[in-house]
């Protein structure tokens, strides 16, 4: 049985209209603002967000957030941190593993970052499960740390961990219990994140410390969404050879579950790689069926995914944020409950969009 470690003590006080319980918030998934307030000469000091909303989604409801839970993970340096969060009401509920990236801030890169994304999700009936992977700047950690060196493949191990234990999490979080569907799994990642859904699929890379191809593949996971992901080993830039070197070798043919695969066409490091395609990788690279969403002007905070107003955001873009938000939720809907006519109305709805912010591919 997994230790499992909640706050004790809780707090209660109202803000602007929502709960706050301690560690456990019940808000609307419409309260966080989407973008800046910038002002301009001649022009009010806040502008409207728009939104794709000619793709077709259900409406949000209220939602719950509970953070920090805490497994015990035996061997692991630190225990596994993670954020929950789920619609206030629903039974029955799928399940979604997101997992976060890396940059420059201490805070985007642990359960406290993505918000537009689990704030949508959750409001659209996933509970969300946020866990702090090794590599996050929040723990301290070296980056000498042989733990740190092997998070590539620790982050994997953490989401499978995870589910190994959904019933000792439902039980934790507060009107969670009972709520979960543990049939319907999907996994979304961004950048780093992204490259741990790809392991969780099939993708298997060659361990640069054994010269072993590894096989992380979780079968519980029936549907996966990757967001400006690690591409092939071809055209690799030089910073893979210090930074990244799982990436120096990778086997797409073994990813076989339904992938929707997001890339921007404007995505470019040459640090990685000089060919502005590299991050669409997985979509040509690995058996169908799949879906690539390219994104137009998309770089690789994809419009704020990390989160709301993030100064680390180089492309910010409340409405390609909300296309990612719904085009993948449209589709894991579609994988989750076959016959659900979600991911056919929204590729409809996009192809007749005259300005559409993407295309999307299928095989």
């Amino acid at each position: 049985m997994c230790k499992v470690h909640v706050l004790k003590r809780w707090f209660l006080s109202v803000l602007s209209g929502s709960i706050l319980m301690g560690s456990f918030a019940s808000t609307s998934a419409q309260t966080p603002p989407l973008t800046k307030s910038v002002p301009q000469q001649g022009a009010a000091m806040s502008q409207q967000v728009r939104e794709a909303d000619y793709i077709p989604v259900p409406d949000g409801v209220p939602i719950t957030s509970f953070m920090p839970l805490t497994l015990a993970v035996p061997g692991r340096p630190v225990d596994l941190q993670m954020k929950v969060s789920a619609p206030a009401i629903g039974e029955k509920l799928p399940v979604m593993l997101l997992s976060h990236g890396l940059g420059n801030s201490n805070y985007l890169s642990s359960m406290h970052g993505y918000s537009p994304l689990a704030d949508f999700y959750a409001a659209h009936g996933f509970v969300v499960i946020q866990p702090t992977h090794i590599d996050s700047k929040t723990l301290n950690l070296r980056a000498d740390n042989p733990a740190v060196i092997t998070s590539w493949k620790s982050r994997a191990n953490d989401m499978q961990f995870i589910l190994d234990h959904l019933q000792e999490i439902a039980q934790a979080v507060p009107g969670l219990n009972g709520r979960l569907d543990p049939s319907r799994i999907a996994a979304v990642g961004h950048s780093a994140g992204g490259h741990t859904v790809q392991l969780l699929a099939g993708m298997r890379p060659t361990d640069p410390a054994t010269g072993n191809e590894v096989d992380l593949a979780d079968r519980r996971i029936r549907a996966v969404v990757m967001i400006g992901a690690p591409g092939g080993d071809t055209d690799l830039g030089p910073a893979v050879q210090k930074v990244f070197p799982i990436a120096r070798k990778v086997n797409f043919s073994e990813m076989k579950i339904p992938a929707l695969i997001v890339a921007g066409d404007q995505d470019l490091n040459p640090m990685f790689s000089p060919r502005v395609t590299w991050r669409a990788d997985a979509y040509p690279l690995s058996p169908s069926p799949k879906c690539q969403l390219t994104l137009f002007g998309a770089k690789h905070s994809y419009g704020g995914v990390a989160q709301y107003d993030a100064a680390e955001t180089t492309d910010e873009n409340p409405e390609r944020v909300s296309v990612i938000q719904r085009l993948s939720w449209a589709y894991l809907r579609t994988q989750l409950y076959v016959g659900d006519p979600a991911w056919e109305t929204a590729l409809s709805d996009l192809a007749k969009r005259a300005d559409a912010l993407g295309k999307i591919d299928c095989k």
